[in-house]
């Protein structure tokens, strides 16, 4: 496939994903997946536990490999060569577990990606800069030094929510955000988490079991039986 005009070229263009298991007996979790999420666009993946749906957001991340089908990240086949570039360079991540690490503090948590994406992260860049802006709009600055095993859950997933934004990807996948926390808790996230994706004109993909968060996305599918079905 060709690369796409810049004007219509998806984030995540989905053709055909496949996946499935053999050991220690066949199971096929995605039959069929077609998907396509375009820049600036929010897509809400639902459906019961066990169809799928965090392994979908994997393979679409390309921190899983999918049996069959083809990936395209901003135009971009994903080969085994470029996963790691493209995942670097294009796509934040946000997890229901929050993933951080939980000796290192606020502020080396956001800086992470960064690192990894091996970006000046002196006093005097742009990347520290925005690491500690980001910090500030999610409220935490009061906790920049803190290690995040002091943080209540609410505080870890602003942490997770700056550190996905830190190296300016093009999406962020954003894995049940809210399903740790209270209501009250994942009320504040759910707004928060919108609010970045609009006014840092990002894509979002957001597997979730919250209908309500689901419905403010732009396109909503059901994910059942390994097919994708639009709601």
């Amino acid at each position: 496939m060709a690369n796409l005009p810049s004007q219509e070229q998806p984030v995540i263009l989905a053709e055909h994903i496949q996946m499935a298991f053999f050991d220690p007996s066949p199971l096929t979790i995605l039959s069929d997946i077609n998907l396509t999420v375009y820049p600036k666009q929010s897509v809400a993946i639902v459906g019961k536990s066990g169809e799928g749906k965090t392994t979908l957001l994997h393979i679409l991340g390309t921190i899983e490999e999918a049996s069959a089908g083809n990936l395209f990240i901003a135009g971009n086949k994903v080969t085994a060569s470029l996963q790691n570039t493209l995942r670097n360079k294009h796509i934040g991540f946000i997890f229901q577990a929050f993933h951080l690490l939980e000796n290192a503090t606020v502020l080396e948590n956001v800086l992470m990606p960064l690192k990894i994406a091996r970006k000046n992260v002196s006093l005097s860049s742009p990347y520290y800069k925005r690491a500690i802006e980001l910090i500030d709009r999610v409220g935490l600055t009061k906790r920049l030094h803190f290690p995040t095993s002091k943080l209540s859950g609410g505080e870890k997933q602003r942490v997770a929510i700056a550190r996905a934004f830190a190296h300016d990807p093009d999406i962020i996948l954003a894995d049940e955000p809210t399903g740790n926390l209270d209501h009250n808790t994942a009320q504040d996230i759910q707004s928060l988490l919108l609010d970045f994706v609009k006014k840092e004109g990002k894509a979002l993909l957001i597997v979730t079991h919250n209908l309500q968060l689901a419905k403010l996305c732009n396109a909503c599918y059901e994910l059942e039986s390994g097919y994708l079905r639009p709601i």
